[in-house]
């Protein structure tokens, strides 16, 4: 099934009860050290602190009330996990979360105080589906993918469509790019614009924790299809882009967000009018290190 604008459309009426429209916000030092007219999603600010809720509401909202009986399942690093557990709760439905034991307190606490049933796995992309297949067996529940999935990518759109529609004549789009589900939905929900997708270097290894996945055939299909450009953003530079963002804008944007203004200072979008989807804020809020700023 091929996702379309009109799914995206549908997706945000369906969900419009139950997440919150973010604000677009504007900061002119912040602009100065981008070197670019930007103009900030800021989904850090979502319900959940994350994105993740517009897809996982989107999902859990298609579901017949038949399978929705049946619960709802994933693995997740944290962000999608409590998402689900929280559009699960909304609706009045069991779920079932497999979580990395390496993820952070911050993230492991949002999903125990939404009441979701919580599996623990090793920090691995095989450990997370074996103890999933686990869940579903002995469940019955219906898997919610944290991207594959066509209403996840539909829902997760709902950000950008919200943004091309609070802004006139963007150029170009930025977004974080782990499983390729937020970057989907985005290309989807503007057509004709640049779409620039922001990636850590080494998935394996990266503090963006988000972003230790990669794409499916489904989501990279949808990338190709739509011309998305990838830049890749180092280590010590998503941490600077995490530090400036606060610094400079007072935004606490946890470093799988941080990522897409490190690739905006990057990409060489100088003078551009650029979104920047702010994707989540779940961090410990820690002051940043003190150093100076280059403007």
């Amino acid at each position: 099934m091929a996702v379309e604008l009109a799914d995206v459309e549908r997706a945000a009426v369906r969900i419009a009860p139950f997440v919150d429209h973010t604000p677009v916000l504007r900061s002119r030092v912040l602009d100065a050290w981008l070197g670019a007219e930007c103009f900030v999603k800021a989904e850090h600010l979502q319900r959940g602190g994350a994105f993740k809720f517009r897809g996982a509401t989107n999902a859990v909202l298609s579901l017949s009330d038949e399978d929705a009986r049946r619960g709802v399942a994933a693995h997740s690093s944290g962000n999608h996990a409590a998402a689900l557990a929280r559009a699960a709760r909304a609706r009045g439905i069991p779920a079932y979360v497999v979580m990395p034991k390496a993820t952070t307190a911050r993230k492991r606490t949002a999903v125990e105080r939404l009441g979701a049933e919580i599996t623990w796995c090793d920090d691995s992309l095989d450990a997370r589906r074996e103890a999933l297949q686990g869940v579903l067996t002995r469940t019955g529940a219906v898997e919610i993918h944290p991207f594959d999935d066509e209403r996840v990518i539909a829902g997760a759109g709902t950000a950008a469509l919200e943004l091309v529609a609070a802004v006139a004549r963007l150029d170009v789009i930025v977004v974080p790019v782990g499983g390729g589900g937020l970057c989907s939905g985005t290309s989807i929900a503007a057509p004709g614009c640049r779409i620039i997708g922001a990636a850590p270097v080494d998935r394996r290894a990266t503090v963006a924790d988000g972003l230790r996945t990669g794409c499916s055939e489904r989501t990279s299909a949808i990338l190709r299809a739509h011309d998305v450009e990838f830049v890749t953003v180092a280590e010590s530079e998503i941490e600077d882009a995490r530090c400036s963002v606060w610094e400079l804008a007072r935004l606490m944007v946890e470093p799988s967000a941080a990522i897409a203004f490190g690739a905006t200072r990057d990409a060489g979008l100088a003078g551009a009018r650029v979104g920047i989807i702010s994707s989540g804020g779940n961090v410990a809020p820690r002051e940043p290190r003190v150093r100076r700023l280059s403007l």
